[in-house]
């Protein structure tokens, strides 16, 4: 009866609204509720618990989510949850999107007991399955209680991974450090149990920690201090194959796990021995297990030819490896040989764990007309000898072929180059960033406007100004000095760079929105 009383309030609401509001606030497909600005409060005040995706419709990597979004809706709904998951169209409700900080594409936030204030941003991964563990962690125990063997089992079927505390003193410290490391894993299911009977099914007869897994050995057994940083390393080292496909769905998993070093392996899968250099890369992996992570790439595929350009690489150079580390500032390194045998991989990962081998740093072939423009074409060769002339001042435009903003400025840099072209000590200048690398300077988005004053001293001056005619020659005039960015003022100038980015052309919207 009490229950009663509370949804009378909401009822009555719900009959004095129009009918277009109500309709709006039923509007579902495939299971996910479809929210517009009228009926987004009404959803919040419906659903304790709601995970909203924002959405752009022309958007890649939230095309490939909707049927594993749809999927975990349909699971969760089976199992009479009261989660619910919903979407909002980030372009029409755009008023939403601002509200709820939304800058890239998808966004998915997490709403709970109706409160906007602070909604919790999605981590985990793209997968149906992902998107329902992080769910139940966020609505549930940490670990769930298995009293018995078909708990136990339903838990390790219900995932690709699963990770089970047998303990039998629940309340134990070792206990108490694995439900530790069960609130600080988002994506992996936690079960804990003290069931005799759950003990003997697993062959257990001493307190231990198993991560279950549908690939690879199957299982793994925690060894060592019980502790929960302890457990955190085992589980990250265990938790994803040894080889693992990059995909729109395991992107997520690769770029927001704890190694930050990846090798990887662009393999067309039409290739005759596909199988055979596969299980190379594989046999390789298994020495690197929690320091490098081995991801394989289809390089045959659409979706990938973007991360092939990044690598500075052609189809028809594939199958071919190249190493990252995604620190503060990715870098980049090659093999020194072609050979894909497992020895050659073992070979150039512990050269490069030892610090043996040197960043490889792309470079196109010098243009032969690279000066004889008003604007100086760079590449990765000349770069040093032309940028840090000390005899000259050289403004120089990082580029993407791709990007809209950068097809904007160019007429403008051209009229720049036109007024310097007979300058004695001014260059004007531009490099493609998305096919020439150079170690002195790293681009975080495009374009980007670097100022090298002449001199001894290897200055770098970032352009903050207007992008007007006017305003370079005001800038270059000064000696680089009106227009200049403040050193506190590089993070702002990025954010902004992104900001100007997710208004420019689809293209570009869709590289830049749908970073992973």
């Amino acid at each position: 009866m009490a229950a009663v009383r509370a949804l009378l309030p909401l009822l009555c609401t719900a009959l004095l609204l129009p009918l277009p509001y109500r309709a709006a606030a039923q509007e579902e497909e495939d299971g996910v509720l479809v929210l517009r600005a009228n009926s987004f409060e009404q959803a919040l005040a419906e659903h304790r618990y709601l995970l909203v995706e924002f959405y752009a419709p022309w958007c890649g990597h939230c095309k490939a989510l909707a049927p594993e979004y749809a999927k975990a809706a349909a699971k969760l709904k089976a199992e009479g949850s009261e989660i619910r998951l919903a979407k909002v169209d980030a372009t029409e409700e755009s008023e939403l999107a601002q509200q709820f900080g939304v800058r890239g594409y998808p966004t998915i936030k997490f709403f709970k007991n109706g409160d906007k204030a602070a909604p919790k941003e999605y981590t985990a991964g793209r997968e149906a399955e992902d998107i329902v563990s992080w769910l139940r962690k966020r609505t549930g125990p940490a670990a769930a209680s298995l009293t018995d063997v078909a708990a136990a089992e339903a838990l390790v079927d219900s995932s690709e991974v699963v990770v089970i505390g047998f303990f039998k003193d629940s309340a134990s410290e070792a206990a108490k450090e694995f439900l530790q490391a069960a609130e600080a894993v988002d994506d992996i299911p936690f079960g804990i149990s003290s069931s005799a009977d759950v003990f003997t099914k697993y062959q257990i007869s001493k307190d231990s920690v198993i991560l279950f897994k549908k690939f690879d050995e199957g299982q793994n057994n925690f060894e060592g201090d019980l502790t929960k940083d302890n457990l955190l390393n085992f589980i990250k080292s265990n938790s994803l194959p040894l080889v693992i496909e990059f995909t729109e769905q395991t992107a997520p998993k690769i770029f927001g796990g704890e190694i930050k070093t990846h090798i990887l392996l662009f393999l067309p899968k039409s290739v005759s021995d596909y199988q055979g250099k596969l299980d190379n890369f594989k046999s390789a992996a298994g020495d690197f297990k929690g320091k490098i992570l081995f991801i394989f790439i289809d390089s045959d595929h659409s979706d990938n030819q973007r991360i092939l350009e990044f690598f500075g690489l052609k189809k028809e150079e594939c199958p071919a490896v190249r190493l990252i580390t995604l620190e503060e500032e990715m870098t980049k390194y090659k093999p020194e040989s072609d050979e894909l045998t497992a020895d050659k991989i073992k070979e150039f990962c512990n050269k490069f764990l030892a610090g043996k081998i040197k960043p490889h740093l792309m470079s196109q072939d010098l243009p032969e007309d690279w000066d004889k423009h008003p604007v100086k074409v760079l590449v990765g060769k000349n770069f040093e000898e032309v940028a840090f002339d000390e005899n000259k001042n050289v403004f120089v435009e990082f580029y993407a072929p791709w990007c809209g903003h950068c097809k904007q400025l160019a007429p403008i840099w051209d009229k720049l180059g036109e007024t310097y072209r007979d300058h004695e000590n001014i260059v004007i200048a531009k490099m493609d960033s998305t096919a020439n690398e150079v170690e002195a300077v790293k681009i975080h988005s495009f374009p980007t406007l670097k100022f090298f004053p002449a001199g001894s001293g290897r200055n770098v001056i970032d352009y903050n100004g207007e992008r007007t005619l006017e305003g370079f020659k005001k800038f270059l005039e000064s000696g680089g000095q009106d227009g200049a960015a403040a050193d506190d003022d590089l993070e702002d100038l990025e954010m902004d760079e992104e900001t100007e980015l997710e208004e420019g052309d689809e293209d570009e919207q869709k590289l830049q929105k749908d970073e992973l």
